[in-house]
């Protein structure tokens, strides 16, 4: 199979040799071709270049895409899109004055999101969530990480991780799974913390990584959730077998997780609507990245990750959807870029690169996914007609996906 994409009125995130991440200053740059042509074999970028170079390719497939812009798919690195069910009803709760800690106390939150997935079959379980998946996917998404987490038993948990691999195997989309070892305390466990905590080190951690699904773990460092000694026995007990960490932090509270992340080389430390400077030093000089959050902050009313004390203090950033029942039930990548913009004051060139190339470093893959590089997979939105790739954010109620091509393989 082979795709010949003609007359690209912007070719976007264009490197001509490879790029894995992007920080600080350089995030205002977002490398752009105007009039450009880009050829696909396969599932992989062979050339690109000015249309008045654009010849000699002999391709089963030609877009003319006149007029639109063609940019590397999203790469969203945090979401939570296996569950089982809805939380509309605390969605009501929430309008009507319960917090989010108030909900989780009278037994909502996750929870409720744990009971119901454990009572959800395998079957269904996979069925729901293949549906939330392909609207990603058509909304322009191209590579996704999907942590565990709601299921809170050794048994439910695996059987997310099942679904999640089944997800890998039959979607085109690049699926990163991660291991969210300790996302709540379950009721069982309400007085007897360490007693779960033993019981995530001892049974949980070692039945997940003898699936082999995951190279990640997981934990929600958070008051009321798992403090700083939690988190780190867990991590600990997740890289002996070499899962490592991809935490929250920083969501309503600082605790110092940040620094606990960069301490256990986790890849990313996300959420991070609550900074202080010790968090920023913590991340200076590190390989871990910060990961913004902003629909949970528009859906829940909380602050908004910095983005701006972030990037200006030469560090990178990545923005993800965070996909979830509860705080964030959207996964329009679409609509994030536009509030990085709108809310955390980035320009449309660093939300894009936190969207593409940053996101697909804060999943472990953007050797091969975020740019338009030759060699690197073929993972492309084309756009609807559009003056300029500003127009993504500005027009943020607007669906401006086209067409998706993912593998190699022309899906709308």
């Amino acid at each position: 199979m082979s795709i010949l994409i003609t007359n690209i009125k912007q070719l976007l995130q264009v490197h001509e040799t490879n790029i894995t991440i992007v920080k600080g200053r350089a995030m205002k740059t977002l490398p752009t071709l105007e009039n450009a042509y880009l050829y696909i074999e396969n599932d992989t970028i062979i050339e690109y270049g000015n249309m008045a170079d654009c010849e000699g390719f002999d391709a089963e497939t030609i877009i003319n895409a006149e007029g639109k812009i063609v940019l590397p798919s999203w790469c969203d690195s945090h979401t939570h899109v296996v569950y089982a069910g809805d939380r509309t009803s605390e969605f009501v709760d929430r309008i009507n004055g319960l917090s989010y800690a108030e909900i989780a106390n009278k037994g909502g939150g996750i929870l409720n999101s744990a009971k119901v997935l454990q009572n959800t079959s395998e079957e269904d379980l996979y069925q729901q969530s293949l549906k939330r998946l392909n609207e990603l996917i058509a909304m322009g998404t191209g590579a996704v990480e999907i942590k565990t987490g709601y299921g809170l038993t050794v048994e439910a948990e695996l059987k997310m991780l099942r679904v999640i691999k089944r997800l890998k195997q039959e979607s085109l989309a690049k699926i990163i799974p991660t291991l969210l070892a300790a996302h709540a305390i379950p009721e069982a466990f309400r007085s007897k913390k360490q007693d779960y905590i033993t019981y995530i080190t001892d049974e949980l951690i070692p039945k997940a990584a003898a699936l082999n699904i995951t190279n990640y773990i997981d934990v929600f460092c958070e008051d009321g959730y798992f403090n700083i000694e939690d988190t780190e026995a867990i991590l600990k007990a997740g890289k002996t077998h070499n899962l490592q960490p991809k935490i929250h932090v920083n969501q309503f509270n600082v605790l110092g997780g940040i620094a606990l992340g960069v301490k256990h080389n986790a890849l990313s430390v996300d959420h991070l609507e609550e900074l202080n400077d010790s968090d920023v030093n913590a991340l200076k000089g590190s390989d871990t990245i910060p990961v913004a959050l902003p629909g949970c902050s528009y859906f829940l009313s909380i602050p908004y990750t910095p983005a701006r004390q972030l990037i200006d203090a030469g560090l990178p950033l990545a923005i993800a959807t965070d996909y979830n029942p509860g705080s964030s039930p959207s996964g329009n990548m679409n609509f994030i870029v536009s509030a990085a913009c709108v809310k955390l004051k980035m320009t449309p060139e660093e939300a894009i690169n936190a969207a593409t190339i940053n996101g697909a470093y804060a999943m472990g893959i953007s050797n091969m996914y975020g740019s338009i590089t030759r060699g690197k997979k073929a993972n492309l939105i084309i756009t609807k007609p559009m003056n300029h790739y500003s127009e993504i954010p500005y027009a943020f109620a607007h669906h401006p996906v086209e067409q998706v091509i993912i593998n190699g393989q022309i899906l709308g």
